[in-house]
């Protein structure tokens, strides 16, 4: 156990890592997308989305990017197809979610902690790359070697 818990390497490959991150990132992005685009999961779908959003002095054309970057972005993470291009733009979706929708800290008040999360999460993605377990690599978009992990 001592040395599970003070072992001085990872314990997965970064690879492995970011393709846990891909998967449930992508996950988690799709099915929000897929609400606001689709009105699955209990969702308004795009007129829904839309109104929701114009209510917030968001214009119309910036909704519909918003909800088809989530449902796509979702896609790509978990194909790991245009990876940096798709965790980049959901991490400013996020931003934007915390500063217009989230305040506080806690979800039952509207917090902002699992908007900051995804955030995060995506800049990691974003920061690490596709890793060997995607699209991306297998195209050879990947033009470092450090990419190839």
């Amino acid at each position: 156990m001592k040395n599970l818990i003070f072992a001085r390497r990872s314990l997965l490959s970064p690879s492995t890592v970011v393709l846990l991150l891909r998967l449930v990132l992508g996950l988690v992005f799709f099915m929000h997308g897929a609400q606001k685009v689709l009105g699955w999961y209990g969702g308004g779908g795009l007129d829904g989305t839309v109104n929701f959003m114009g209510s917030m002095g968001v214009p119309p054309i910036l909704a519909y990017v918003s909800s088809f970057w989530e449902f796509l972005g979702g896609i790509g993470l978990i194909l790991g197809f245009l990876t940096r291009i798709w965790s980049a733009g959901l991490a400013i979706n996020m931003l934007v979610a915390i500063i217009l929708v989230h305040s506080g800290f806690f979800v039952s008040e509207g917090g902002i902690e699992f908007a900051l999360t995804l955030m995060v999460i995506a800049i990691a993605v974003f920061l690490m790359g596709p890793g060997r377990y995607s699209v991306d690599h297998a195209i050879g978009t990947n033009a470092r070697p450090s990419d190839h992990y």
